[in-house]
């Protein structure tokens, strides 16, 4: 049986299209040409609803003659098809987390065509507010050039697992619906809002283009964390006459900025508002953050980063991942209520990774066991043996070969389309300073 009859009847077993969708045998496609089912069965390995249903799509795939690197990675673009959806304001869309519906409020540019790249912009509200509160304010001072997305979380508890969790899956079902550049999600919130752009950004920071925190502040034993935002610009606005988020942890956040490096605007403003007094956001702020929008972008593939890890947050960071770890903090899903001994004294495990030249990556670690490098054509060439160094020491050195199921596995368990990774490397540190 040709690939695209075989796809079909696996699709038809699992009930992704209707018995009368088989299609007749079919001569296979002249060398060098794609399959024409290899995109079609790529999203549904991607979107499939259970493990067992992906390995099948999987295994499919990897039997297909026409499934090599270079056309599994010019197919997994393409297997996202856009079509017109609904535009303008649309507030109160449902959004399905852990089998409980969420609201969120949603603009799109009365101008949207599916064949374009658009920003999205997530906006998280303060305690006392809604999404839909929030929309048709951001909606006027951001234009036509802007998806808009303004979740609602009952309390505001923008610091929680809940809040995390949320946020992610707006995300993850626009970028299926709506045609957006992921060189370009922005997440800013006010007060509760601000605090939550601080922290998922820190914990998903190689998903954002920037974050823009207004009238928030964080903790001083999650100030370590902020070192993720390496590669991640971060915007700030705070009033100085603040009462009820004093303007002093924005203050101690930038000093944590500029002593590490870390790309930053801060704007101070004296303004007072009649009603909230200094937390707000003043109007005469918006041109310059809007314009900051319009020119930041992701770097998909860094090449250097550093990341940062409670036991709560082992998932993958760009083209790294901490796997296992000496004892560290490990965060509730209120985040910091149980303020043990780890969490009070920074128990946190941090790995830097750097291409330090052609082939040649260095790793220092902290409280660290074992750790993962993804890798691609960007960061290495596939050609020449790689060596990886962790705390001065060889860890690796030798030929690697990129793989169809890294690439797939890795993109599923992502759930990206873009950050795509064919070499996958586990190492163990054998000695930490």
């Amino acid at each position: 049986m040709n690939p695209t009859l075989l796809l079909a009847a696996l699709l038809l077993t699992i009930g992704l299209i209707p018995a009368s969708g088989l299609p007749a045998e079919s001569p296979s496609p002249p060398p060098g040409e794609q399959a024409p089912s290899l995109a079609l069965l790529i999203h549904h390995y991607l979107g499939a609803p259970t493990v067992e249903d992906a390995e099948l799509m999987l295994e499919t795939i990897l039997r297909d003659p026409q499934a090599t690197l270079k056309t599994v990675l010019a197919a997994l673009p393409a297997s996202r098809e856009y079509t017109m959806q609904p535009i303008g304001l649309q507030p109160g869309q449902p959004v399905r987390v852990r089998n409980r519906t969420y609201s969120f409020g949603l603009y799109v540019p009365e101008t949207y065509l599916p064949f374009n790249d658009y920003a999205l912009v997530i906006c998280l509200h303060g305690a006392g507010f809604t999404g839909d509160a929030y929309l048709e304010r951001w909606q006027a001072r951001l234009g036509e050039k802007y998806l808009l997305a303004c979740p609602t979380l009952r309390q505001g508890d923008w610091w929680t697992r809940e809040a995390e969790e949320l946020v992610l899956a707006v995300i993850r079902l626009l970028q299926n619906q709506y045609r957006i550049d992921p060189n370009r999600i922005f997440l800013t919130g006010m007060s509760n809002g601000g605090i939550g752009a601080y922290l998922i950004g820190v914990h998903h920071a190689p998903l954002f283009a920037g974050i823009a925190p207004m009238a928030a502040g964080l903790d001083d034993v999650l100030l370590p964390l902020l070192e993720n935002l390496r590669q991640t610009p971060v915007y700030i606005i705070h009033g100085a006459h603040d009462q009820v988020m004093p303007v002093r942890l924005s203050r101690t956040i930038v000093k944590e900025f500029d002593r590490l490096g870390i790309a930053h605007v801060y704007r101070e403003h004296e303004r007072v508002h009649p009603h909230a007094g200094g937390h707000f956001f003043p109007r005469e702020e918006l041109p310059e953050l809007v314009a900051w929008f319009g020119t930041t972008r992701r770097n998909p593939y860094p090449k250097h980063l550093t990341v940062l890890r409670d036991a709560s947050h082992l998932i993958p960071f760009s083209w790294t991942r901490i796997d296992a770890t000496d004892r560290i903090a490990a965060f509730s899903d209120q985040l910091i209520d149980r303020r043990d001994e780890d969490v009070v004294n920074r128990r946190y495990a941090r790995l830097e990774a750097q291409v330090a030249g052609p082939n040649r990556i260095a790793v220092q670690t902290q409280r660290v066991r074992r750790y993962t490098l993804f890798l691609n054509d960007t960061l290495v060439d596939y050609g020449k043996s790689v060596t990886i160094v962790t705390n001065g020491q060889v860890s690796y050195e030798g030929p690697v070969t990129p793989s169809v199921e890294t690439l797939l596995r890795e993109a599923r368990h992502r759930q990206s389309r873009d950050l795509l990774f064919p070499v996958k490397l586990d190492i163990t540190v054998e000695r930490e300073p």
